[in-house]
C-alpha cells in the first residue's frame, strides 16, 4: 500500500513539472512572437506587432500577421526583407508608435509621402498631404520681390549683352539715351530678377554679381534701383 501511495506522489510531481515546463515554453513564444524584426534598405528596425497592427489595411498589418497572399522574404537573421529607403521609413514607424509626424528639416513631405502611400498607411497619407496643401499655400502667399539693375550699353554690345543675360536676370526694358562717342547709339538696358526676402533688403555694396558678364569690357553697371514695386515707366531719360 505504501509503495502504491509513493508510486501516485511520484506521477503527480512529474505531471505538476511538465505542465510547469510548458507554460514557461508557451510564455517564452508569445513573448518571442510580440517583437518583429524588419530589415528595410539594409538597416534593422525593431518593433512590435501591436504598433504594425495600427492600420489594419497597411502592408506592415499584413506582414505582421503572416498573411500568405504577401510574397515577403527573411534574411538570415529572421528579419523581414524591405526594399525601401530607411531614412523615410523612420517617421512613419514613429508615426505607428505615438500618432504623431515628426520630421527632420533634412527630409522632405514629399518622400514621407511615398512611403506612406507604399505602405498604404490611410490616416499619414491624408496628414501629409495637409501638411504639404498648408506649405505651399504658405508659400504661394508670399509677395513676389525683384531687385532691379540698370546697365548702360552701345548700340553694338546690344546683341551680346541680352544673350548673356545670367543669374536668374531678364530683359525688362530698353530706353534710347542719344548717341555717345563715336556717333554710336547709347542706350540704358533694365533688367530684373526674382529675390527672397531677405536679399531684397541688402544694400548695394553687398557684393550682388552682374547680370552679365561684358560689363568689365562693354556695358557699365550703373546704380542699381533695389525697388520692389518701381514702376519700369518711371525709369526713363530726362
Amino acid at each position: 500500500m505504501a509503495e502504491n501511495s509513493s508510486e501516485t506522489s511520484g506521477s503527480v510531481y512529474r505531471r505538476c513539472m511538465a505542465q510547469s515546463l510548458g507554460e514557461r515554453n508557451s510564455s517564452a513564444d508569445v513573448g518571442a512572437s510580440k517583437w518583429i524584426r524588419l530589415n528595410v534598405g539594409g538597416t534593422y528596425f525593431l518593433t512590435t506587432r501591436q504598433t504594425l497592427c495600427r492600420d489594419p489595411k497597411s502592408f506592415l498589418y499584413r506582414l505582421s500577421q503572416a498573411d500568405p497572399e504577401l510574397d515577403s522574404d527573411k534574411d538570415e537573421t529572421g528579419a523581414y526583407l524591405i526594399d525601401r529607403d530607411p531614412t523615410y521609413f523612420g517617421p512613419v514607424l514613429n508615426y505607428l508608435r505615438h500618432g504623431k509626424l515628426v520630421l527632420n528639416k533634412d527630409l522632405a513631405e514629399e518622400g514621407v509621402l511615398e512611403e506612406a502611400e507604399f505602405y498604404n498607411i490611410t490616416s499619414l497619407i491624408k496628414l501629409i498631404k495637409d501638411k504639404i496643401r498648408e506649405r505651399d499655400c504658405k508659400t504661394s502667399q508670399v509677395p513676389v520681390k525683384h531687385v532691379y539693375r540698370v546697365l548702360q550699353c552701345q548700340e553694338e554690345e546690344l546683341t551680346q549683352m541680352v544673350s548673356t543675360m545670367s543669374d536668374g536676370w531678364k530683359f525688362e526694358q530698353l530706353v534710347s539715351i542719344g548717341y555717345g562717342r563715336a556717333h554710336q547709339s547709347e542706350f540704358l538696358l533694365i533688367v530684373s530678377r526674382e529675390v527672397k526676402g531677405e536679399e531684397s533688403a541688402l544694400p548695394s555694396s553687398s557684393g550682388e554679381v552682374c547680370p552679365t558678364n561684358l560689363c568689365s569690357r562693354a556695358g557699365h553697371c550703373m546704380v542699381p534701383m533695389l525697388s520692389v514695386h518701381t514702376p519700369l515707366a518711371h525709369v526713363c531719360p530726362k
